[in-house]
């Protein structure tokens, strides 16, 4: 955090963890995670002696590690945001199911949907809740008439990464309006006075900014810019978007993936791109102003983000589809997140899918869960209180009478 007096009076600073120590940290419980799993494949049957130790070690929280109980294949498909999630997903579950084997097509968000609706899967990973006529066709693909539920499974923080050695050593604090403004192309260099009010103490180079964006269909451009129009809308006009070039203004520099992004911003000086924060290696990120404060990214700020956020009405009571709130009052919640659902039916034609579902969706939402796929994907937990929440969702899942 910048340490510089503030120019905003009614702002106070406080003092954050590094984000990036936490993402180590995660990494190195990953290892554990795989030391106690011994050499089991990810989407393989597995057999391991030491499983009876996992859910022992967690016994304190009911949903933590579901006991042995289920067996047989669960195939899912979906957003390729939860790929690296997934894997943390499917090693801790079959290492304690060991009969049960876990696959999931990381095809996209939109393709995930289209299977699932199809019935080509049991479930689907989502970056988007479903749309109202794909409920509606839920009910159709779904035993019974209750149709498919979304549960907020996954959150990742997006950062806002940069390159600019020059003021290396300091935080840069950005304000939603600026973030919108660099991004909409309004404001072109470092040394714009708009930057300088916000980083007093800090001297900005005479260099253009060169703002990254996505060239490709992204969800993470989709929160993104979603956080620029709920937050900076007199700003930022485009609304939200999947599709930079052609929807979005003109400028900057199009990349490729959450990788083209990062290697884009780390390539040229003056750039600045938005990514997954656990992609963005060694560059630094910028605090945002939330609450009347700045804030860097950090797996539980933005895991407070649902708990912000409200429930969507209007479909039935075990849905969890949220609208992201993205101008939080309070300001340990970080604005800047990608919430990703996984899409199950209410109903299924067989007890043994409606097992598997309901024990790998409620090992995915539990402490344990969430650990994992923190361990290997450096997503943000979801509290306690909505994982409560979305048990109660989980434990509705029934076969269709």
């Amino acid at each position: 955090m910048n340490t510089s007096p503030n120019p905003f009076p009614h702002w106070s600073e406080k003092n954050v963890n590094s984000p990036k120590r936490r993402l180590v940290a995660g990494a190195l419980v990953l290892t554990l995670v795989a030391a106690a799993c011994g050499s089991d494949d990810d989407t393989a049957d597995t057999s391991t002696e030491d499983s009876t130790e996992e859910p022992a070690a967690e016994s304190t929280d009911e949903t933590a590690a579901p006991g042995s109980t289920v067996s047989g294949t669960l195939v899912g498909a979906g957003a390729s945001s939860q790929a690296a999630g997934m894997q943390g997903w499917q090693a801790g579950f079959q290492a304690i199911n060991e009969d049960a084997t876990i696959e999931y097509d990381a095809i996209g968000s939109g393709g995930g949907r289209e299977l699932f609706l199809s019935g080509g899967s049991s479930f689907a990973g989502s970056d988007a809740f479903l749309k109202d006529e794909e409920f509606e066709a839920s009910k159709d693909r779904c035993a019974g008439e209750q149709g498919a539920i979304n549960l907020p499974h996954y959150i990742s923080p997006i950062a806002i990464p940069y390159n600019l050695p020059q003021i290396e050593g300091s935080t840069l604090n950005l304000t939603p309006d600026v973030i919108a403004g660099i991004f909409a192309n309004e404001i072109a260099n470092w040394n714009d006075p708009a930057i300088a009010a916000l980083n007093e103490g800090i001297e900005f180079p005479d260099v253009n900014i060169n703002p990254v964006h996505r060239s490709d269909e992204s969800g993470t451009t989709e929160n993104f810019t979603d956080y620029m129009a709920q937050a900076a809308p007199d700003v930022w006009s485009f609304g939200a978007i999947e599709v930079w070039d052609g929807d979005g203004p003109g400028g900057g520099e199009g990349a490729q993936g959450t990788s083209g992004v990062v290697a884009a911003t780390a390539a040229g000086e003056g750039s600045i791109g938005y990514a997954d924060a656990s992609q963005i290696g060694d560059l630094p990120a910028a605090a945002v102003g939330v609450g009347g404060e700045f804030l860097e990214f950090s797996p539980a700020a933005a895991g407070r983000i649902v708990d912000a956020s409200e429930r969507l009405e209007g479909r039935n009571e075990f849905d969890f589809a949220i609208e992201v709130n993205r101008t939080p009052d309070s300001s340990d919640v970080y604005p800047i997140a990608l919430v990703s659902y996984h899409i199950v039916c209410l109903e299924y034609p067989d007890q043994e899918t409606v097992d598997l579902v309901k024990a790998f969706m409620t090992y995915v939402g539990s402490e344990a869960g969430q650990a994992a796929s923190g361990a290997s994907a450096g997503s943000a937990p979801i509290s306690p209180e909505v994982r409560a929440d979305i048990l109660k969702s989980i434990d509705a899942i029934s076969v269709a009478g």
